[in-house]
């Protein structure tokens, strides 16, 4: 099939009303506004309903507006004006959702950190991405105290006497530290001195600012987990992160206001993010963790009726399917998963569709590049589809899948790099133009690093990443094969395959497995297991049982698993 014609039926796929009938192509309308506003107008329908859960606490949408209003209040006492870049160094909560809000009231931009960040990382994407504000806390979440790392991250913090007029040479556009909490450290401005500095301004000034807010300002950046080098912070407009939360909410998954929709992710995660957009755009409600417990998961997702459980991610399902409540607990308030099960051991979406056989569970498939979700299933899908594919574009994106050395586009079924073009793109990597100019072609198409395939029904399937392919003997192996094979294994719960150096081979798989409660396997049984099923150059070489994985916010970070087996093998890097 040419290329066109593959586009040509790919989007004839998409576009069939038969797949989501709830997805009306004639009806739906481009609706962008701003993030400030996005949740102004939640406000102005439904100012006494609930927006936000926590397991401890609870705003209605009135609540958050005037808080929010009164940090941007005390943000612009601190000079925070229009365009400035205002970073959010706190765990999941509802401070930092107020925080987000205030900022894009002030027309500035969020800079989310994430809370897991070290003092070196600390130290570059302050500098790096021109902070004039950073919002933290003194609160301790998941043994990490905001403080000390700030504290060795800028050794000459401690030592200011201005806090609200820093002068720090590792970052000269630093002005200001605001403290929330009540603990009063060198160097930061307190909670009582922010709030004071509030009162100062009114909230017509912050008012101003909102309504001279452009759609295609920048309103978040993100950055990019690094592996072994530093960080990317992806530019993120108002109208790509706005609309992408309207059409994946709005027209994709139907969300009314009796949504309640539940994320153990953090919000300085894009998919977070995007799906509490989402419910606020319907004036919904969104039930959100300062950490993932899975004890308190399915609690919240009983106590408050959750309709929606957006949680993506392996780690957290597993750990909530072998909680000891988990057969006890209340799920059938669920209508939708956003689980994709499609990228997962077959045993996880299994007891799932066991437990939970009336939830229409979906895949996604997306980046922070794009605003989170590219694509998605919905209403009128066939539910097994939600177990083998990732769903189809979502309305206004479009996806090609591209050949990476012909460049020309492959047949349907085919493997090749996903390519995406749409309103929902970032606009570059900040501070680095040769980075962006690898990523965005002159045609707007965004090249992922990503191995997909569309079927004729229009549905996209991951297969890995081109960073995450090994080269055994000249041969390509897809990690994500391998680990498929590995979960297939009866006492095995989780698997990751990376790549070690070979004298003979250059490169050759290696394992790393977390067994299920209550089993056993050994390194020789795994591998003979994996020799009955696949050729001999894809079968694992070591394997290494761990009971925890090394993580990032959400995801396994493989680069330190294979330089703690370098290590352990005395192998260096060719």
């Amino acid at each position: 099939m040419s290329s066109s014609a593959q586009i040509a039926a790919a989007n004839a796929a998409i576009n069939h009303t038969t797949i989501y009938d709830g997805e009306d192509l004639a009806s739906a309308r481009i609706d962008a506004t701003t993030i400030g506003d996005l949740l102004l107008k939640a406000y102005d329908r439904f100012p006494d309903k609930t927006a936000l859960v926590f397991p401890d606490s609870s705003q209605t949408y009135a609540e958050l507006v005037t808080n929010a209003m009164r940090m941007a209040r005390g943000l612009q006492a601190m000079g925070v004006k229009p365009r400035d870049h205002v970073g959010i160094l706190m765990p999941t909560s509802p401070n930092l959702v107020e925080a987000f809000f205030a900022i894009a009231f002030c027309g500035a931009t969020s800079v989310m950190v994430n809370a897991r960040y070290r003092a070196s990382e600390l130290a570059y994407v302050t500098e790096n991405a021109d902070l004039v504000t950073l919002l933290t806390t003194d609160a301790i979440a998941e043994q990490v105290n905001f403080v000390e790392r700030l504290t060795v991250a800028l050794p000459a913090l401690s030592h200011s006497k201005n806090t609200q007029q820093l002068q720090l040479e590792e970052t000269p556009r630093l002005r200001n530290i605001v403290l929330f909490g009540k603990s009063t450290p060198a160097g930061f401005v307190t909670e009582a001195e922010f709030y004071a500095a509030a009162d100062t301004r009114t909230e017509n000034d912050v008012h101003r600012t909102r309504i001279g807010t452009y759609v295609r300002d920048i309103g978040l950046i993100l950055y990019t987990s690094g592996t072994t080098a530093n960080p990317k912070g992806c530019l993120l407009s108002h109208e790509a992160i706005v609309r992408n939360s309207i059409v994946l909410g709005r027209y994709r998954w139907q969300y009314t206001a009796d949504e309640k929709v539940w994320s153990p992710l953090p919000l300085f995660h894009i998919a977070a993010m995007l799906g509490m957009l989402a419910a606020f755009d319907a004036g919904a409600t969104f039930l959100g963790m300062a950490h993932f417990d899975p004890g308190i998961s399915l609690q919240m997702i009983q106590e408050h009726k959750a309709t929606m459980m957006f949680c993506p991610f392996v780690t957290f399902l597993q750990a909530m399917l072998f909680h000891p409540d988990f057969e006890s607990t209340d799920l059938s308030s669920l209508r939708l998963g956003n689980t994709c099960f499609a990228a997962q051991p077959k045993s996880v979406g299994d007891a799932y569709r066991k437990a939970i056989p009336q939830t229409l569970q979906v895949g996604t498939f997306g980046m922070t590049e794009a605003c989170g979700i590219v694509a998605t299933g919905g209403s009128g899908m066939e539910h097994e589809l939600g177990f083998t594919r990732l769903g189809t574009p979502l309305l206004g994106q479009e996806v090609r899948i591209v050949d990476p050395v012909s460049g020309k586009d492959v047949a349907l079924d085919e493997r090749g790099e996903v390519f995406i073009r749409g309103f929902n793109l970032f606009d570059g990597y900040y501070r680095d133009a040769e980075k962006t100019t690898e990523a965005l072609d002159e045609d707007g198409w965004y090249h992922s690093g990503d191995i997909g395939s569309l079927d004729a029904s229009g549905h996209l399937m991951f297969h890995g990443r081109f960073k995450d392919m090994l080269k055994v003997g000249g041969e390509n192996v897809a990690a994500a094969e391998i680990e498929a094979l590995l979960a297939r294994h009866p006492a095995v719960k989780l698997a990751q395959i990376v790549g070690i150096p070979d004298p003979k081979y250059a490169e050759v798989p290696a394992a790393y497995v977390e067994l299920k409660p209550n089993t056993q396997a050994t390194e020789a049984e795994l591998i003979e297991f994996c020799r009955g099923e696949v050729s001999g150059f894809k079968v694992p070489r070591h394997i290494r049982f761990v009971t925890e994985w090394p993580m990032s916010t959400s995801k396994i970070q493989k680069f330190q698993l294979r330089n703690a087996l370098l290590d352990e093998l005395g192998l260096k890097d060719h």
